[in-house]
């Protein structure tokens, strides 16, 4: 948030996105128009693009007669897009292995830096986010904007289904799987990235409890005065 000016709709929409990516904000949780104008202090007009923009971008959904919630992607949901990351980033990993710039190689192990410092200060969330982030990374080194644009939709519903579904927490700090890619992308072995990638969005999926539930709501103003 700025102190100086409020924000527009704009880079309230991407706060709000941030904090939903970073399980700041739950699935299901009330995003009250008047409760964000005051906390962000702006108008209910700028609230109302704001939370436009994240239906689009299908993080929210409106119930009638009871405003916006965070979404709740079922369980169909959560299965169909882990199958479609399964089908899309195993053959990105391979293109991108095939195009890695020591540039790239860079970018993606200071994403893992960020994601180790989150854990070691107990921010799963944002742990979690930029583990995403460095998936759309290297769907972005592939050179497939089609699919990059995909894969990004696929990671935005992704983070959401982990935080109402994922059971094993510790699969976090056990997991060696960013690692081993990037040992393939040094060698741009594009067959054993591709097999890696199968692997490991295979084990994300076996971390998920696909019963149905839903998340406790969270307080908005405690979530966004991080």
């Amino acid at each position: 948030m700025n102190d100086t000016a409020p924000p527009s709709a704009e880079s309230l929409a991407n706060d709000l996105e941030k904090a939903i990516h970073e399980h700041r904000i739950a699935p299901g949780a009330k995003l009250s128009e008047e409760e964000l104008g005051d906390i962000y202090g702006v108008s209910r007009t700028t609230v109302r693009a704001a939370l436009q923009a994240l239906t689009h971008r299908r993080l929210i959904e409106h119930q009638r007669n009871r405003g916006a919630f965070v979404a709740q992607p079922s369980v169909r949901e959560a299965r169909e897009v882990f199958e479609a990351r399964a089908l899309l980033e195993p053959r990105t990993a391979r293109s991108a292995a095939e195009r890695m710039t020591p540039e790239d190689l860079g970018l993606l192990r200071a994403h893992i830096d960020a994601e180790h410092a989150a854990l070691h200060d107990g921010d799963n969330g944002r742990a979690l986010y930029l583990s995403g982030q460095f998936h759309i990374e290297i769907a972005r080194i592939s050179d497939q904007e089609t699919i990059l644009n995909f894969v990004e939709q696929l990671i935005s519903r992704s983070s959401l289904i982990i935080a109402l579904y994922w059971q094993r927490r510790a699969a976090l700090c056990e997991s060696n799987a960013h690692h081993a890619l990037i040992s393939a992308f040094e060698k741009k072995d594009g067959a054993l990235a591709e097999e890696l990638m199968k692997s490991h969005l295979l084990d994300l999926l076996t971390s998920l409890d696909l019963s149905n539930k839903t998340s406790k709501p969270s307080t908005l103003r405690a979530a966004l005065s991080q």
